[in-house]
């Protein structure tokens, strides 16, 4: 068994989830932000039988598309005026970062 721990946009989390269900697994949506945008993501977490794994890797890179957007950079202790002279900036979105773990033992209460 694996934990499959995959960070996406929310914009992409929706998608992703229907299709994973659709496909029958089980799904975890954890709505988390970081990095340097700032931006919404989800973290989704799936429990996956060793031979699922490749099944699960082609739902998640179907369902999450890397694009390019303009966006505002902000930085934690940063003001807004700080970057008023730079303006928004091209950067590529989407997409998912994914882990997988080996899981030793899987408990269900």
């Amino acid at each position: 068994m694996k934990l499959v721990v995959s960070i996406v946009q929310s914009d992409d989390a929706a998608t992703l989830i229907d299709d994973l269900v659709a496909q029958g697994h089980r799904v975890t949506r954890i709505n988390t932000a970081g990095g340097f945008l700032q931006q919404g993501n989800a973290t989704i977490l799936l429990g996956v039988d060793d031979d699922l794994v490749n099944d699960v890797l082609r739902i998640i890179s179907t369902s999450c598309h890397t694009r390019l957007q303009y966006r505002s950079p902000t930085f934690a202790g940063a003001e807004v005026a700080d970057f008023a002279a730079i303006g928004p900036i091209e950067v590529q979105v989407g997409g998912a970062t994914t882990w997988i773990f080996d899981v030793e033992q899987v408990v269900r209460l």
